[in-house]
């Protein structure tokens, strides 16, 4: 990844970082909810994967403790933090909030 992970979440477009696990059902309930998102969002949003398996530092930092639990990161802070599936209609409403 060239761009580092603290670069992208201190952006100013909203970031969504999705922290899931291959094992995990839920998570894979998340990824055509996510890649939904991204179509009708386009460059509105960043959306971040991050596999906590081969990433446990990055779930340690940010206490992430269930899977799938996303984080809608903006300007370098924590605008918004979810465990479990939630729905594009929902994660548009909460990117929207943020995305001015």
């Amino acid at each position: 990844m060239a761009t580092k992970f603290s670069e992208i979440i201190h952006s100013n477009t909203p970031t969504l970082v999705d922290f899931f696990a291959e094992w995990c059902g839920p998570c894979k309930m998340m990824k055509p909810i996510l890649a939904e998102l991204k179509s009708k969002m386009g460059e509105g949003i960043t959306i971040l994967k991050i596999d906590v398996d081969k990433s446990p530092n990055a779930a340690a930092a940010y206490q992430i403790q269930s899977m799938p639990t996303l984080l809608l990161f903006k300007n370098g802070e924590i605008k918004w933090r979810q465990s479990g599936v939630v729905t594009t209609k929902q994660l548009m409403q909460v990117v929207e909030q943020y995305a001015n």
